[in-house]
């Protein structure tokens, strides 16, 4: 007989009476005596195999062999079973397999755990026998929808007129955001490779090219601090285009989700997405990722807590800061100790300390009602729209920390009050700064990378006021996750340098750095843009997964090392000299 010639999990009630050949691994055993009962798993599901010793000693005898995770070849005859052995929580549970032949292929050792969905086991035994893990159903299915949603991109971005393009994992170190991984030469010693943290110089110099629209699933490698939605190395969908504006490139990637929904999760999103700027995000939600699937908003009271005389609210205000907050509807229940540790979610941030008014039947209790006239105390809860119940939480400071603290304030306000956050919420964050000062190194830094075209009237405001001017970037956003970035890059080589100076780098710099591009730039380069996306968070967002590590098939832990393989790990002294190489 041959292996198999249908698949485990699609068996129905149609099916009753044809003889199947089916292959797979024993999921459990159950001996009942003269009737063995066998549940049989393939990637697709499980059905139950029947072994009887009154038809079928010497099969039989087989079956009292098996153990978990054995894997083995059965043939038989589909039955329907009868009405009280139906089982509901299975697709084949109406039916069994009474087997008349079988062949064990593999013994199977103990399994350090079950592979089963709802486990308790700890992640680092999960990623040592990843290919254990892996068996699990939840599993399986998270990387089946990577493959479906890699397919829809494909499909979308081909008959969109795009050419996936390979570009180069082993490149040169350049200044793009994170630490490089970096790859010795044998054949020029002392000199490193750089492994990509994306494609971009690569993906610009194929619109100098002519390709016009490109893509590519694509590797990227970052040596950074991880984190649940980071690993060293990942995936990215990765598009470039030419002769297009912010809209044309927006539009084009709304088209690919509301695609890549639809085929992998039967899902209709609603388009256009919305669209805020950086400031806009900032200013309401406290963050440039803000989860719009449920409001909160922040309020600015700042005129207002100007004209108290509470000290810290008028000190902040006559030094250029912002008094701001949040309504907490219901979180009048909230202790004086639930307040501080709201604030030591705002304070990762810099928030000194949270001013909290409790809205109650009889009025207002807050360390502001002796320093505040009750016309004033009225004006804020109307700003807020305060009802009885609610709590207003205040951070008085400077915007920079206000902001930030007010969203993290927000996330942990809708986690305690457990609100309701479901569906698909996408955004596009644009206008974003082109600058931030670096105080550490005392410089201007790209807040997106040196390509970005900033949003000026004249290359002399890139000297008079870099820190005020905005850019052509978005950033897409889907339930407070950033999925990517990209925006529309420099295409005026004299603006690039200028750019480049205003980033301090000096032109032996340049040239080492990016030689090569600024060179290309002269051969006729097109108006561009494109962006990045990320493909495991978003796998991860789709499969209502909380970490990317669960949507790749044999990802690193959150020290970046491998259990499975013990990568990173020593090499012999023969391997170092020949890259003359010597460790500390």
């Amino acid at each position: 007989m041959g292996y198999r010639d249908e698949w485990c999990g699609n068996f129905r009630e149609e099916s009753v009476g044809r003889r199947a050949t089916v292959a797979g691994w024993v999921q459990r055993r159950r001996d009942h005596g003269g009737l063995i009962f066998v549940d049989l798993r393939d990637r697709t599901g499980i059905v139950q195999l029947v072994f009887e010793a009154e038809s079928s000693p010497a099969v039989h005898a087989q079956a009292e062999e098996l153990r978990s995770e054995y894997v083995l070849t059965a043939t038989g005859t589909v039955l329907a079973r009868s009405p009280e052995r139906i089982n509901p929580n299975l697709p084949t549970g109406g039916v069994e397999i009474v087997v008349e032949s079988m062949k064990i292929l593999a013994a199977a050792a103990t399994p350090p755990f079950a592979p089963e969905d709802d486990l308790d086991v700890d992640e680092t035994l999960r990623l040592k026998y990843r290919y254990i893990d892996l068996r699990r159903p939840r599993m399986f299915h998270n990387l089946l929808l990577r493959h479906q949603l890699v397919q829809s991109v494909r499909r979308y971005l081909g008959g969109q007129g795009f050419i996936d393009v390979e570009t180069p994992i082993l490149s040169k170190s350049t200044p793009e955001g994170a630490r490089d991984f970096l790859v010795p030469s044998r054949l020029r010693p002392g000199e490193f490779y750089a492994l990509p943290q994306s494609p971009q110089l690569f993906k610009q110099l194929l619109m100098i090219a002519g390709f016009e629209r490109y893509y590519q699933i694509a590797r990227a490698f970052r040596d950074e601090d991880l984190r649940a939605d980071r690993q060293p190395e990942h995936t990215q969908i990765d598009i470039e285009m030419s002769f297009v504006d912010e809209a044309d490139i927006q539009e084009m990637v709304e088209g690919m989700f509301v695609s890549a929904f639809k085929d992998a999760l039967d899902v209709e999103l609603s388009r256009p997405f919305p669209r805020l700027t950086y400031s806009e995000a900032m200013a309401r939600y406290g963050s440039d990722k803000p989860d719009l699937r449920f409001g909160m908003e922040i309020v600015d009271v700042t005129d207002l807590a100007g004209e108290m005389e509470f000290r810290v609210f008028a000190d902040t205000v006559s030094g250029g800061g912002v008094v701001r907050g949040i309504r907490a509807e219901g979180g009048a229940r909230f202790s004086r100790k639930d307040v501080d540790d709201l604030a030591s979610e705002a304070a990762v941030f810099g928030a000194k300390g949270l001013v909290p008014v409790w809205v109650e039947e009889g009025g207002t209790r807050s360390p502001l009602q002796k320093f505040s006239r009750p016309e004033q105390m009225q004006i804020l809860l109307d700003r807020f729209g305060a009802r009885a119940g609610d709590i207003l939480l205040l951070i008085a400071d400077q915007k920079g920390v206000a902001e930030p603290s007010l969203g993290a304030l927000r996330l942990a306000l809708a986690s305690r009050l457990a609100i309701e956050r479901k569906g698909w919420s996408f955004a596009w964050i644009v206008d974003f700064p082109m600058f931030e000062y670096d105080g550490r190194e005392k410089r201007l830094k790209a807040q997106h990378h040196p390509f970005t075209k900033p949003r000026i009237d004249c290359l002399e405001d890139l000297q008079k006021r870099p820190l005020e001017l905005g850019t052509y970037a978005y950033d897409l956003v889907l339930n407070g996750v950033e999925l990517g970035s990209g925006s529309l890059r420099i295409s005026d080589p004299e603006m690039q340098e200028a750019v480049f100076s205003a980033l301090g780098l000096t032109e032996p710099e340049i040239e080492a750095k990016f030689g090569f591009l600024v060179e290309a730039m002269d051969y006729g380069i097109p108006p561009l843009g494109g962006i990045g996306l990320g493909l495991d968070r978003t796998v991860m967002l789709m499969a209502g997964e909380t970490s990317i590590r669960d949507v790749i098939a044999f990802p690193k832990t959150a020290s970046g090392s491998c259990p499975l393989t013990d990568a990173p790990s020593n090499v012999t002294a023969d391997q170092l000299r020949e890259l003359r190489i010597k460790t500390i």
